[in-house]
């Protein structure tokens, strides 16, 4: 059994330009791409090559790392020479702000180690400088054939364009609010950046836009007036997200209303950390934002028993995070060794209500033996009952089990 398809599939994304960051696509409806991107200072090139090394690992098809003075801008080209030597060739992305134009003219190591450089319209200089200084990332960029993504963001917002929406409103018969006067000059400020860089010569398939904020309905806002506006492959994100729970559901409703209207071609989710806690957390969600909703598969999913009064043990539960942690563990071996295991689906249900039969929908379900039922858990593959488990191995049989189905059912490749 497959993970079922949505009750109303996304529409065609409109964006027909396609753009390529090294070996990854982005646009024209390629699969939605999830990238990330590292806390640590870019001048420890170690530290920042293992955690690239991380996210890369984790599933980050992209990773972002700021440059942002010369020690960091040398050290570049470092950061991918040993993530080369480590077999893993994932594209670099350099994000610059203020001092840019100078850092890549002085370091041009840099800018052709980077696999696309990032740009905030807001923060590539003032008045009289704000174009020269864009013109010359954009030429940068052009010669060394890579492509950019212009980044606006409401908080580093070009002033002389929103003074300018705001002077364009007091003249309407009915101005807006402040917020639409907002939203709008974020995407006014995004759309004529991209035309200037064409005008400088940069392809417009070399061209990735986002229009970032904090707030979900504003997101959504501005990221359907940009797509109905322009042709290019749109990042999404909630900057400045948060922490835990906060900072994943906000992502998760902003992002999941345009994914479904077809919006998006690459999405990060820009999580605090906890105190000590993994940037891979980011990755996580992205890619499970894009399964759960159909889009893409990355890992088996697992279906579990929210719990009950009928379940006070709470041994379901603790399988329930074992399976999960241990089939994530076990992707990147299966993920080499076998075609569409990714797709596997597995339930851990915790008494007779619907143990049964949410296990039977899943690829593998076990349905475990609530308070005062027969000490007996009966597993189901593919819809059948195949065995029943009991006494204190049961964690250890259920792996067993799993690993024997991904041998058996799924394509072992080549080589």
């Amino acid at each position: 059994m497959t993970q079922s398809s949505p009750i109303s599939a996304p529409s065609p994304r409109r964006c027909t330009r396609l753009v390529r960051i090294g070996q990854v696509a982005v646009g024209a409806g390629a699969p939605v791409v999830v990238q990330s991107m590292t806390n640590t200072d870019t001048a420890d090139v170690l530290g920042t090559a293992m955690q690239v090394a991380e996210l890369a690992r984790a599933g980050s098809e992209m990773v972002r790392i700021t440059v942002n003075n010369e020690e960091a801008a040398r050290a570049v080209p470092h950061i991918r020479d040993r993530l080369l030597a480590l077999n893993m060739d994932v594209p670099l992305v350099g994000d610059f702000h203020y001092n840019g134009h100078t850092l890549l003219s002085k370091h041009p190591a840099c800018a052709e180690a980077l696999a696309k450089l990032r740009i905030n319209p807001g923060n590539v200089g003032a008045g009289s400088k704000r174009d020269p200084q864009f013109a010359a990332i954009v030429e940068i960029a052009c010669k060394y054939d890579k492509p950019v993504r212009i980044g606006v963001n409401w908080g580093s917002l070009d002033q002389s364009v929103l003074a300018r929406i705001m002077d364009e409103n007091a003249t309407r018969a009915e101005p807006r609010d402040a917020g639409a006067v907002m939203r709008e000059a974020l995407v006014v400020s995004a759309l004529e950046s991209a035309a200037k860089a064409e005008e400088y010569g940069l392809a417009g398939d070399r061209i990735i836009l986002s229009a970032k904020v904090s707030s979900v309905q504003d997101l959504i806002a501005v990221y359907r007036d940009l797509a109905v506006r322009c042709d290019y492959p749109l990042h999404l994100g909630l900057t400045e997200a948060g922490m835990g729970s906060k900072g994943i559901v906000g992502s998760t409703a902003a992002l999941a209303v345009l994914l479904q209207e077809g919006i998006g071609d690459t999405i990060r989710i820009s999580l605090t950390p906890e105190p000590g806690g993994s940037r891979t957390q980011e990755v996580v969600v992205a890619q499970e934002i894009l399964q759960t909703m159909g889009l893409r598969a990355f890992t088996p999913m697992v279906t579990a028993c929210p719990g009950c009064g009928r379940t006070t043990s709470t041994f379901f539960q603790e399988l329930a995070s074992g399976i999960q942690n241990y089939v994530r563990e076990q992707m990147p071996t299966w993920r080499d060794q076998y075609d569409g295991v990714e797709n596997m689906t597995l339930a851990v249900m915790g008494c007779v209500v619907n143990g049964p039969g949410e296990s039977k929908h899943a690829n593998i379900g076990i349905s475990l033996p609530g308070t005062g039922e027969t000490p007996a858990a009966p597993v189901f593959v593919d819809g059948q009952k195949t065995v029943t488990l009991r006494g204190d191995n049961i964690a250890a049989e259920f792996k067993a089990i799993v690993d024997d189905y991904v041998a058996t059912r799924y394509t072992r490749k080549a080589g």
